[in-house]
């Protein structure tokens, strides 16, 4: 059955606006006029108001009643919290994942490993996309698909914090390393390995933010 026109303009506007959300070039608390974006991609109200509902259900747009759409605002302790939870899950997926994960769930994850890309600005929403589609797959590994879900939205929810660590390469080195315990079953060095990418990225994140970033993120500091 083909698409409905609508249902493709509201995707197409949907990734539009998540890649400026992710690639910084929409910052946090930043107002989306429905009026606007209905010109920018020449389409009607519907499409646009239901691309940010999907914005909204990934925790990038807040709704504001009687207001409007706008970039989610993100405190400092939010942050951190997304950042622990990762860890919380992503440790619980992995440590099963060595238990159960059989030759084609290893086939996949080298697949999505291959097609990693690199730093570079123009390329890194995709790597984001692709860093997600990874630790998913070794969740989905895990046998519990609510966790791969739970995992896939707390990435999406760290995607605009991601870009701006710009640690592709090296990421990609200590996911060739996380396939080879996992493929040897060996649960204590598949989580020694996944332990210090979450930590890694952990430290690079808050310490940037906090030196650099913190005025143009708007980030506050929680309660």
């Amino acid at each position: 059955m083909p698409k409905k026109i609508g249902d493709a303009s509201k995707h197409i506007i949907y990734k539009k606006i998540r890649a400026d959300i992710i690639t910084g070039r929409k910052k946090p608390g930043e107002r989306l006029s429905i009026d606007i974006l209905k010109k920018e991609f020449g389409t009607s109200v519907t499409p646009v108001r239901d691309a940010l509902q999907m914005l909204s259900q990934e925790d990038l747009v807040t709704i504001k009643p009687r207001s409007g759409y706008y970039i989610a605002l993100v405190s400092l302790k939010e942050l951190n919290d997304m950042l622990e939870l990762r860890q919380i899950l992503e440790r619980a997926a992995v440590e099963r994942a060595a238990e159960k994960i059989n030759k084609e769930q290893i086939a996949t994850l080298k697949k999505v490993h291959a097609g990693f890309t690199d730093d570079a600005d123009e390329t890194y929403s995709r790597y984001t996309e692709e860093n997600k589609n990874f630790h998913c797959q070794v969740a989905k590994a895990s046998g519990n698909d609510e966790l791969a879900r739970q995992i896939g939205h707390i990435h999406d929810r760290l995607a605009r914090f991601m870009i701006i660590v710009r640690s592709g390469k090296h990421m990609s080195d200590i996911h060739g390393h996380l396939i080879e315990r996992l493929n040897a079953h060996d649960s204590a060095g598949a989580k020694k390995t996944l332990q210090k990418e979450l930590d890694e990225a952990k430290m690079v994140i808050m310490d940037k933010i906090m030196r650099e970033e913190a005025a143009s993120w708007h980030l506050g500091t929680g309660n």
